[in-house]
C-alpha cells in the first residue's frame, strides 16, 4: 500500500530553520506532484508548497515565498521543504501529500491530491 511518512518536525526559535522530508513507498514516485500542506487546530488545510514530477516546477503561498523551498530526489523517493526564517504562525502539522501532475495539484487544491501521511508537527517559539 502507499505511504507517506514524514520526518524532520520539532521545536525551533523564531528565525530559525527546520528541514522536513517525506519518504513515498508503494507509488510510482515519479509520476506523483508532490505538495506540502499545513494545518493548525480549528482551521482547514492550507496549502505550502508543491512540485512536479520532475521538480521543473514549484508553486509556494504567499504566506511562504521566499522563506521555504520545496525539492524533491526522485532516485530516493523522497520530497524536501526547507523552512528558513520561521514565525511562531508557521506552527502547524505538516502534512506531505501525492497527486496527479496536474495544474489543480500543483496549484494546492487539496481535493486533487491523492495520498496523504500522518504529519509532523513543527513549533516555532517566540
Amino acid at each position: 500500500q502507499v505511504q507517506l511518512v514524514e520526518s524532520g518536525g520539532g521545536l525551533v526559535q523564531a528565525g530559525g530553520s527546520l528541514s522536513l522530508s517525506c519518504l513515498a513507498s508503494g507509488l510510482t514516485f515519479d509520476s506523483y506532484a508532490m505538495g506540502w500542506f499545513r494545518q493548525t487546530p480549528g482551521k482547514e488545510r492550507e496549502f505550502v508548497a508543491a512540485i512536479t514530477w520532475n521538480g521543473g516546477s514549484t508553486n509556494y503561498a504567499d504566506s511562504v515565498q521566499g522563506r521555504f523551498t520545496i525539492a524533491r530526489d526522485n532516485a530516493k523517493n523522497t520530497v524536501y521543504l526547507q523552512m528558513n526564517s520561521l514565525k511562531p504562525e508557521d506552527t502547524a502539522v505538516y502534512y506531505c501529500a501525492a497527486g496527479p501532475n496536474t495544474i489543480k495539484v500543483v496549484s494546492g487544491w487539496a481535493d486533487y491530491y491523492t495520498y496523504w501521511g500522518q504529519g509532523t508537527q513543527v513549533t516555532v517559539s517566540s
